[in-house]
C-alpha cells in the first residue's frame, strides 16, 4: 500500500502545496505523482517538457498520455516553465511538471549552458509566486558513476544544483526507489493519507 504524506499546516494555511518528487529512471515518479494529484485535486493541468524527437520517444509520450486519463488537460512546454506556471495556474487546482530534468537539458541545448541559471532563478520565482498547487518531478542524477564528458558533468551538476534550489523551497520532497516513496522532507505536522 502507497502511502502519502500530507501536511496539514500547509492545507490549513491555504498556502499553494509545492511537492518534489525525485528519483531514478523508472523508479516510479510520475505514476506516484499522477495518484498524488488525482487523490488531493480535482482539476489538473499535465505540463510536459519533453519533444516527441524520434518514433521511441513517441511512443513513450504515447504511453505517458494513456497512463493519465481523461481527466488530465496538457500543455506541452520544453523551455518556458516560468511562463507556465502563472499563466494556467488559476485556472487549475494544480500543475503536475514532467519533468525538470528533461526541461534543464532542453535550455542547455537550446539556450546554452550559460543560460541556465537564468532559467532557473525565473523559474524559481515563478515557483515562489504560483497561483496553484505544484508538483514537479525530476531525476535524481547524482547517484551513478561520475560521467566521462564534460557536457555530461556540466549536466549532472546543475541538476544536482536545480534539485536542491527546489526542494529547499518545497513543502515536500519525496524520493522514489524501485516504485516505493521515502519522504526526505514532510513539513511540520505531517498526516498519513493512503492513496
Amino acid at each position: 500500500m502507497t502511502t502519502i504524506m500530507i501536511s496539514s499546516q500547509v492545507a490549513k494555511s491555504g498556502k499553494k502545496e509545492l511537492v518534489l518528487v525525485i528519483g531514478g529512471a523508472r523508479s516510479g515518479k510520475s505514476s506516484w505523482a499522477l495518484k498524488y494529484a488525482e487523490k488531493r485535486y480535482t482539476s489538473h493541468l499535465f505540463v510536459a517538457t519533453a519533444r516527441a524527437t524520434d518514433p521511441e520517444m513517441e511512443e513513450r509520450i504515447r504511453l505517458h498520455k494513456e497512463s493519465r486519463g481523461k481527466n488530465w488537460k496538457l500543455v506541452e512546454e520544453p523551455i518556458d516553465l516560468p511562463g507556465v506556471i502563472p499563466k494556467h495556474g488559476r485556472e487549475y487546482d494544480v500543475l503536475l511538471i514532467d519533468c525538470l530534468t528533461v526541461w534543464l537539458n532542453n535550455i542547455m541545448f537550446e539556450k546554452g549552458t550559460d543560460a541556465v541559471n537564468t532559467y532557473e532563478s525565473s523559474l524559481i520565482e515563478s515557483i515562489k509566486n504560483r497561483p496553484c498547487n505544484l508538483i514537479m518531478v525530476s531525476n535524481e542524477t547524482g547517484f551513478g558513476v561520475v560521467p566521462d564528458n564534460s557536457i555530461a558533468r556540466a549536466f549532472r551538476d546543475l541538476c544536482g544544483r536545480m534539485n536542491q534550489r527546489i526542494a529547499e523551497i518545497s513543502d515536500c520532497v519525496v524520493l522514489m526507489v524501485a516504485g516505493l516513496p521515502l519522504y526526505l522532507k514532510k513539513g511540520r505536522g505531517a498526516n498519513e493519507e493512503d492513496i
